[in-house]
C-alpha cells in the first residue's frame, strides 16, 4: 500500500492538470492520475482572461501566447431567415479599456505545456496511468491504478470527465438534457484576414461560430441537425468548405484545408452536488454545457482553481482538505457561477431553436438593447468574463 498524497487528482485535461499544478505550486503533495491521450486533439479553446490568469499563475503561459490569438471582438449575426430579426451586436473589448476578452488556442499546445510544467514540483507525482477503482472511506479515499498500484488521499479531485467514474463512486448524481443537435469542431485556413474577431452566426438549427487563430485559421463550431451533420461530415474537403462559405455569406472568402471534423451531439449535465465522500468534481465530471459563448473549459479552470484555493488554506490552516467544511465550501463557491452559466446557454441556444414568434421578438429585443445601450452592452460583456465575486485570488492575479 502506497499511502500517496494528501491529494489525488484524476484526469489529464487542462482543467485537472491546472489544479494539480495550482496545488503543487503552494507545496501540497499530489498525485495525479493522467494517462495518455488516445489520439492527437486538433480542437481548440477560447481562454477569457481569468483563465490566462490561472496559466501565468502555473508559468506557462509566457510559452503559449505566442501560439494564441486574441479575441479583441465578438460579432452576434441573426442568420435565421425568420420573420423577426435580431440586430447584429458586436461586443468589443477596446469599450472595457482592459486588453483582448481572451485568447484562443489549440488544446494540445495547452496540455504538452502544463504537462511538461509537472516535472518542476517536487510534491507532484504524475502517474500515466487511469484509474481502475475508487473506494470512498470515511476519512480518506482509497485509489486503485490500473497497474494495480493503491493509493489513499485525504481528498479527490475529480476531472475524469463527462462519465466520470469517480462522480459514480461518490454516487452523485446528474441532470441532463440532450438537445436535437450535432456540434462539428474544425479549423479551416481561409482567404480573408479575421482581424481578431470571433462571429457568431445564429442559424435555425444553432450557432455557427468562427474563432480566431494566429494568420488566416480559425476554429470553427457549427451546430446542425443530426440528420444535416451526418451529411456534412460525408462531404469531401472541397464542396464542404463551398457549403461553409455560403452559410456565413462569404465572410472571411474562400476556404479551404478543413483538416479532421469531430461531430458531438449535444446535450446539458449538472451534478445534483460538487463535492461527496471526499470527491470534488472538477470539469465536466460536474458540469457538460453547449460549445456556446466559449464556457466549458472556462468554468472547468473555475472549478480547478477554486478547489484548489480551498484545499491550500485548509491545508495551511493545519485541517483536512477532504472535510465536510472543505466539501460544503467548494460546492458553495461553484453553485452560483455554474448554475446561472448553465442556464443562460440553455436559453440562449432555445431562443435560436424556437418557431415561435414571441419568443424571437424577445431575443430580437434584446440584442437591439445590447446593440444601442453601451451601459447594458458593458455589463454583458463583463458578465461573460466571470465576475470577479466569482473568480478565486489566481484569477485575479493574486497569489494562491
Amino acid at each position: 500500500m502506497d499511502r500517496g498524497g494528501q491529494i489525488a487528482v484524476v484526469g489529464g485535461g487542462p482543467a485537472g492538470l491546472a489544479c494539480a499544478l495550482l496545488m503543487a505550486g503552494a507545496g501540497a503533495s499530489i498525485d495525479l492520475f493522467a494517462p495518455a491521450a488516445a489520439g492527437r486533439d486538433s480542437r481548440t479553446s477560447a481562454l477569457m482572461r481569468g483563465s490566462v490568469e490561472i496559466l501565468r499563475a502555473i508559468g506557462v503561459w509566457d510559452e503559449l501566447k505566442p501560439r494564441a490569438a486574441p479575441l479583441q471582438r465578438l460579432r452576434l449575426v441573426d442568420a435565421t431567415g425568420r420573420l423577426v430579426r435580431a440586430p447584429e451586436v458586436t461586443f468589443d473589448a477596446a469599450e472595457l479599456g482592459r486588453g483582448p476578452f481572451g485568447y484562443n488556442i489549440h488544446n494540445v499546445d495547452l496540455t504538452d505545456a502544463m504537462t511538461r510544467r509537472l516535472a518542476a514540483f517536487p510534491t507532484l507525482r504524475a502517474h500515466a496511468q487511469a484509474v481502475s477503482a475508487v473506494a470512498p472511506l470515511a476519512d480518506r479515499v482509497r485509489l486503485t491504478s490500473g497497474d494495480g498500484g493503491r493509493f489513499e488521499a485525504a481528498l479527490v479531485a475529480a476531472a475524469d470527465g463527462r462519465d466520470s467514474q469517480c462522480r459514480e463512486a461518490a454516487g452523485i448524481s446528474c441532470l441532463r438534457h440532450d438537445y436535437p443537435q450535432v456540434a462539428l469542431a474544425f479549423n479551416v485556413c481561409h482567404a480573408l484576414p479575421h482581424d481578431d474577431v470571433s462571429t457568431e452566426f445564429h442559424t435555425p438549427s444553432g450557432p455557427l461560430t468562427f474563432v480566431p487563430l494566429p494568420g488566416n485559421i480559425s476554429s470553427v463550431v457549427w451546430v446542425v441537425r443530426p440528420e444535416e451533420a451526418d451529411r456534412l461530415l460525408a462531404l469531401e474537403d472541397d464542396a464542404f468548405c463551398e457549403d461553409l462559405r455560403r452559410r456565413c455569406y462569404g465572410l472571411l472568402g474562400g476556404f479551404s484545408s478543413p483538416g479532421k471534423r469531430h461531430g458531438f451531439a449535444l446535450s446539458l449535465r449538472t451534478a445534483w452536488r460538487m463535492a461527496q465522500r471526499r470527491i470534488a468534481l472538477v470539469g465536466e465530471a460536474g458540469h457538460v454545457v453547449p460549445p456556446i459563448g466559449a464556457q466549458g473549459l472556462n468554468l472547468g479552470l473555475r472549478d480547478g482553481a477554486t478547489l484548489a484555493e480551498i484545499a491550500v488554506d485548509a491545508l495551511r490552516a493545519g485541517k483536512d482538505p477532504g472535510s465536510e467544511e472543505c466539501q460544503a465550501a467548494y460546492a458553495q463557491a461553484r453553485r452560483a457561477d455554474i448554475a446561472g452559466r448553465s442556464a443562460a446557454i440553455d436559453l440562449l441556444n432555445r431562443s435560436v431553436l424556437s418557431p415561435f414568434l414571441p419568443a424571437q421578438a424577445m431575443r430580437g429585443a434584446g440584442l437591439f438593447l445590447l446593440s444601442r445601450l453601451a451601459p447594458l452592452r458593458h455589463a454583458a460583456m463583463r458578465a461573460g468574463l466571470a465576475a470577479p465575486v466569482l473568480e478565486p485570488r489566481v484569477m485575479r492575479g493574486e497569489p494562491l
